[in-house]
Formats: structure tokens, sequence, C-alpha cells
């Protein structure tokens, strides 16, 4: 009797991952300065990456960790903002999604849209049980992609070092 094989998952480009959420901002999102609470961004970073990382693993997936977030710019009630995001890297459970989010100003239509956010986070794909399930290999397609799968590996190797380090001292102390 033969054991049953398992066939690797067949890779996606770096296309099928994209993904674009958009919403115009309002006076519910605003903080105390009068500009979209930073909690407000966050959390509108995580859904386009959950839905990017849920594309690409063709099931659930799940925030495992924000790699950093930059604010670059404040965001005002009546921008609309659009947030991208695509898949730059797998493992064999895990993902980095990478999301720019830009912002057209409601009293300035006609301006190119200002960049105001950029994240890395990690997705693990999960199955029914919570459990961690295989992710399909992302392929790059263009140069740019290709950067960005090297800048994920770079963001990784950091994470894991840091990780590492901190088990070690803590093992010390």
């Amino acid at each position: 009797m033969t054991e049953p094989t398992t066939s690797p998952l067949v890779g996606k480009p770096t296309s099928y991952s994209r993904v674009t959420l958009s919403r115009i901002m309002t006076a519910v999102d605003v903080n105390l300065y009068g500009t979209v609470h930073g909690g407000v961004l966050m959390k509108f970073v995580d859904d386009v990456a959950g839905a990017a990382g849920a594309r690409h693993s063709g099931g659930t997936a799940v925030t495992a960790a924000i790699d950093e977030i930059v604010f670059s710019e404040p965001v005002r009630v009546g921008d609309l903002v659009h947030a991208h995001a695509q898949v730059n890297w797998t493992g064999s459970t895990s993902m980095e999604v990478g999301v720019k989010v830009v912002a057209e100003r409601w009293d300035s239509a006609e301006d190119q849209p200002l960049r105001v956010v950029t994240a890395y986070l990690v997705f693990v794909a999960v199955d029914v049980a919570g459990n961690p399930r295989e992710v399909r290999p992302v392929l790059p397609e263009t140069l740019d992609d290709e950067r960005r799968w090297r800048e994920a590996e770079i963001r990784r190797a950091h994470r894991l070092a840091k990780r590492n380090a901190i088990q070690a001292n803590r093992a010390a102390g």
C-alpha cells in the first residue's frame, strides 16, 4: 500500500492578491486634534491586508504581526482614502502583505493622491479549526515585486532575530 502524496499548492502571481478598499472619512473617525484617528486607519489597513491574504491563500488568513506602520501625513474628514494591498512574500503558512494608503483631499480633488500610510503585516492562513495551513507560493511578476520579496525576507529575518534575542535574554535573566 502506498502513502497518499500531497501535491504542492500551485503558486499565484502577485497581481492575484491585489485588493483596494476605499472610503470617505467622516466626523466619527476623528481624534481630539480634528484629524482621522490612527486606530481608524490601522483597522482599515488590517481590513485590506486581510482581504489580500485571504484572496491569495484561498481561505481564512489571520493577522499574526504588524512589522511596520508609518503615518506620513494626517488624514482629514472628507478625504477619500484608498488602501491598496498585495502579498509580497510567502512562507509555508505565513504571508507578508504590503499596504499603501493614499488620500484624495476633499478640497483639492484634482491633485495627485497623497501617500498617508505604509504598512507591512504578517498573516497566517488557517483552517476551520484555527490551525495553520499551507499557503500557496506568491510568484513575483515585476522588478518591484521581486524587490518587495527581498525586502520582506529582510523584515522576516529581523523579526526572527529579535524574537531569538529576547528569548535568549529572558533565559539568561
